[in-house]
């Protein structure tokens, strides 16, 4: 799903057999579910741990789902990737891909049929380490940052503390905001990183469900500011096969906005960090999120503006500028957004809020008005901050937000000269650009 990361899974494989590990963009479902309206998420890079009796087999596979192989690795069977875990080619089979953790979402886990700076007032503005990078870069790797304190062979056993709804009435979709007890675990993370759950059950093949990866919506602290809990942001997956015409729900999904108080669930993770936020606090923060691509975002404006979160983190008091632009249907599925709203009048000076209500306000061009048109709307102000060395932009959510997004910053930094797509890839190797996106 997202361009740098992996699924944290388990391989069914025997110890001590060859393995090797495929780097695998643009996988999809199958060809029917391409030709449905149902927006079904494809991947950035999925690392997928094949069995070298497979490999044929798993490269006709991928083919067939439109992915293509960017690397093959040889590694040992318990090897993690890049710091996580890879999805064993056993469970490639299943009819909903998986979904790696570079993105958390209209449904973050695999529930899927997987320069110049601005000197503008209330912007951060850059400053150098002793070595001359910029302190957002080195910054960057969080090498601290826990990864796969649970794996999928020894879970931790949560329970759930609360499960409520999202969307308002009118609305379109199950959405729900889901609290679970970490008390007694180990489970330590960071705003910006992923959890995994392991619905109860077999799939089709009559193996036990894999997880599926869902993007942290709360704090490292909880929603509680207790250090006892974690919580996410979870919508339904629901859509017609194109082939019998059925209505069709997400395992994981299903299983997770169902769930009552009390019950308990498998939690593994956890894992990612190319989410995270800069640890300076006079920075510039981006946000760009649909649906559930909130959820990360949420948490770093949590992180940021909520009274109890700050007093809890005397040593991390921002006071940069964050700007978050959310696509959404309808009004009725803003999702928090008593929260939003309560922090932007808290912080005008600090935090600005911008929404895209697709079918009820339209784009100059009198269609539908998603994130990209208010990305266009507003992309020679974004251009100018995003020009500073101390601003990090974050995108979560929808694929196909992308081509928009950056078709609008290219023609802003086109005005100046600026090869768009040659200064976003300086941002990337900067640590200054995030995706997660499906």
């Amino acid at each position: 799903m997202y361009n740098q990361g992996a699924v944290e899974g388990a391989a069914n494989i025997e110890s001590g057999s060859r393995v090797f590990v495929y780097e695998v963009v643009g996988l999809r479902q199958n060809q029917e579910s391409d030709q449905t309206n149902y927006p079904i998420r494809k991947s950035g890079s999925v690392f997928i741990r094949v069995p070298y009796n497979r490999m044929n087999q798993e490269m006709r596979r991928i083919t067939r789902l439109g992915g293509k192989i960017v690397s093959i690795q040889p590694i040992s069977v318990l090897q993690p990737v890049n710091g996580q875990g890879a999805v064993d080619s056993a469970n490639s089979e299943v009819s909903e891909p998986v979904t790696p953790v570079n993105a958390n979402n209209e449904e973050i886990g695999k529930d899927a049929p997987v320069s110049t700076s601005s000197e503008a007032k209330g912007f951060a503005k850059p400053s150098k380490d002793k070595k001359g990078n910029t302190m957002t870069q080195a910054k960057a790797k969080h090498a601290d940052v826990p990864v796969n304190t649970y794996r999928p062979n020894a879970p931790f056993i949560g329970k759930v503390i609360s499960n409520e709804p999202l969307v308002k009435e009118g609305g379109i979709g199950i959405v729900q905001h889901i609290k679970f007890d970490l008390t007694g675990s180990n489970l330590n993370y960071v705003e910006g990183q992923s959890i995994g759950i392991i619905p109860p059950g077999i799939d089709k093949k009559g193996k036990p469900e894999k997880l599926r990866l869902y993007s942290i919506a709360s704090t490292r602290h909880g929603d509680d500011v207790d250090d006892k809990t974690v919580s996410l942001c979870v919508r339904q997956l629901e859509y017609k096969d194109p082939a019998s015409g059925e209505t069709v729900y997400g395992v994981c999904s299903t299983y997770l906005t169902q769930i009552k108080t009390g019950d308990e669930v498998k939690i593994t993770g956890p894992v990612g960090k190319e989410m995270l936020l800069p640890e300076d606090t006079d920075t510039n923060v981006i946000m760009l999120a649909t649906g559930t691509g909130i959820a990360p975002m949420r948490a770093y404006l949590w992180r940021m503006f909520k009274d109890a979160e700050r007093a809890a983190n005397p040593e991390y008091q921002f006071n940069g500028f964050a700007w978050l632009l959310f696509g959404v249907p309808k009004t009725a599925n803003i999702l928090y957004q008593e929260e939003l709203e309560e922090m932007q009048a808290k912080y005008p000076d600090n935090f600005r809020l911008t929404y895209a209500i697709s079918r009820e306000q339209q784009n100059p061009q009198g269609g539908r008005m998603y994130i990209q048109d208010r990305v266009a709307e507003n992309a020679d102000e974004l251009w100018q901050l995003i020009k500073n060395e101390k601003t990090h932009t974050y995108i979560c959510g929808l694929r196909g937000m992308e081509d928009g997004i950056d078709a609008a910053l290219s023609a802003a930094a086109a005005k100046e000269g600026v090869n768009w797509s040659d200064y976003q890839k300086g941002m990337k190797k900067e640590g200054r650009w995030h995706v997660e996106t499906y």
